[in-house]
């Protein structure tokens, strides 16, 4: 056999064979014959482009966001209760009547002024949450990092008293925290803003 012979199959191809991987007769020169096909091109950061970050907000950046709004209700809950405790507190104070009764000697150990001072933490907590939920759309990793720090925070507040509300309060910040913390809320933090 020698080295140009088209029946030596180790030998040189001569103008290739049709069919594997060559261009066929009028198949444009851009495709691939039947050899490997060919792999669609790659585009990171959900088609963006090399360097784009995602163009859509994650789901879990979205139930986070949709949870600080939850957090920051039961907030506005939590102030009521306490103005309406100081209310109350206030009017038992100024009523003779109640001096002798067990439960307001129970409430009455406790500062007016405290009791309000913690009605306005929980709106300003609220606030807060507020605040971070709207930032989710133009924020960047500073936003991400105070949205976890704020999450760990409130989990921690909502185990003391550990109260239907309380418990949804750890619930939801840990959520929070987690669904901010995955990987798809960093890129969605990090991404370039225009």
């Amino acid at each position: 056999m020698s080295f140009g012979d088209p029946n030596n199959p180790y030998g040189q191809q001569q103008g290739g064979q049709p069919g594997y991987g060559y261009p066929q007769q009028g198949q444009p020169q851009g495709q691939p014959g039947y050899g490997y096909p060919q792999a669609p091109p790659v585009q990171p950061y959900g088609g963006g482009g090399y360097g784009m970050g995602p163009t859509e907000m994650p789901g879990g950046v979205k139930a986070a966001r949709v949870m600080l709004y939850v957090i920051a209700g039961l907030q506005v809950i939590g102030a009521v209760v306490m103005f309406l405790t100081g209310a109350a507190i206030d009017k038992a104070q100024d009523d003779p009547s109640l001096r002798d009764d067990v439960q307001f000697q129970d409430l009455a150990d406790f500062s007016t002024g405290a009791v309000y001072a913690i009605g306005v933490g929980a709106l300003l907590w609220g606030a807060l949450a507020v605040f971070l939920a709207i930032k989710f759309k133009t924020g960047g990793s500073g936003i991400r990092v105070t949205t976890m720090v704020f999450g760990i925070i409130t989990a921690i507040l909502g185990i003391y008293p550990f109260i239907v509300v309380g418990l949804a309060h750890t619930v939801l910040a840990i959520l929070v925290t987690v669904f901010v913390g995955k990987s798809d809320g960093g890129e969605w933090f990090a991404r370039p803003r225009h």
